[in-house]
């Protein structure tokens, strides 16, 4: 009979997610010499992406290229990097905080505190071909991929009011927009002055297709048999969290997006990034998918500063006791 794994020595902090934020939560904590493991199942959510933009000194960079720079960087300071995907994380009974996490290996960590930052899944309307296209020509941040395709025919597969938003930010790369309307949204007649005053055009219809052609995206095909031609389609995604992780722990999350549009979930924090749960911070993705490298990068080391902090109250509180118990 196999035997499970034995549990690992607990940590000051578990970092659980590997990406930007995560990176840097476990540089900043590793530099104050805490002891640190980061669990990562090793999909982050700019994995189909070639490039990462909007990142000062590294723009251009591949997604790929930064997270082996950062895992290299950690590592040096003794951060225990550990791929496993995290089934079940929760808090443990007790006064101070402390958490035990496992992974899908059957191992079990334990910590004091927990940073989570496991990102999000995008998912994406449901028009057949959009996902092999994705991180191509299918995006969703006119910041992270828009100057690529600057002054091409462009595209926005509208599922709701964010689309109008997205559309003037979409309109400045490039004269030749084109809102699809699908099924889901109707600009009223403010919006549709706004549109028409840039000079977008408006096409009615159920998007049901893509057509591609030598692997390039060549139009949205539409319910009534016509194409859209476009090179590329700006689209919004609706974030999903893990929930082995965020109802693992309990934190609470709240809706994205407007009453009229659901944008998905995202795990609430406060200024500092603590969640609802003491112990528990968030950073980057997980707490909202606006957030691009270089925010995920700077949250998770305002982050891992705070946990630090927490972690420095909760030593001088413990050393005073002791002092206490001595003297008594």
């Amino acid at each position: 009979m196999p035997t499970a794994p034995a549990p690992t020595a607990p940590v000051d902090v578990l970092v659980l997610g590997g990406g930007v934020a995560g990176l840097s939560a476990a540089l900043c904590l590793g530099r104050s010499r805490r002891r640190v493991r980061v669990l990562d199942a090793g999909e982050p959510r700019n994995a189909a992406s070639p490039h990462g933009h909007n990142l000062l000194t590294h723009d251009g960079t591949a997604p790929a290229e930064l997270l082996a720079t950062a895992r290299d960087e950690v590592a040096r300071y003794g951060v225990e990097l550990v791929t496993a995907r995290v089934v079940d994380a929760r808090a443990l009974p007790g006064d101070e905080p402390s958490f035990e996490v496992r992974t899908d290996d059957g191992t079990t960590h334990r910590a004091r505190r927990v940073v989570l930052a496991s990102g999000l899944r995008d998912e994406l309307p449901d028009v057949p071909g959009l996902a092999d296209r994705w991180g191509r020509d299918v995006l969703h941040c006119p910041y992270c991929h828009g100057w690529e395709v600057r002054d091409r025919t462009l595209a926005v597969l509208a599922s709701g009011p964010s689309a109008v938003h997205r559309t003037l930010l979409v309109r400045q790369l490039g004269d030749d927009v084109t809102v699809a309307l699908h099924d889901a949204f109707e600009p009223d007649d403010d919006e549709r002055a706004d549109l028409e005053a840039r000079g977008v055009r408006i096409v009615p219809g159920r998007v049901t297709g893509v057509r591609v052609d030598d692997d390039a995206l060549t139009g949205l095909e539409l319910a009534d048999g016509s194409t859209l031609a476009c090179d590329a389609v700006f689209i919004a995604t609706r974030a999903v969290l893990d929930d082995a992780l965020v109802g693992g722990l309990g934190v609470e999350t709240g809706r994205v997006g407007s009453p009229d549009e659901d944008l998905g979930a995202a795990v609430t924090v406060d200024g500092t990034g603590a969640t609802t749960v003491p112990g528990v911070w968030a950073a980057g993705n997980v707490t909202g998918p606006q957030h691009a490298l270089a925010s995920c990068i700077a949250a998770g080391s305002a982050v891992g500063a705070q946990v630090n902090l927490s972690l420095a109250h909760a030593d001088l509180a413990a050393a005073r006791d002791d002092l206490a118990a001595a003297g008594a």
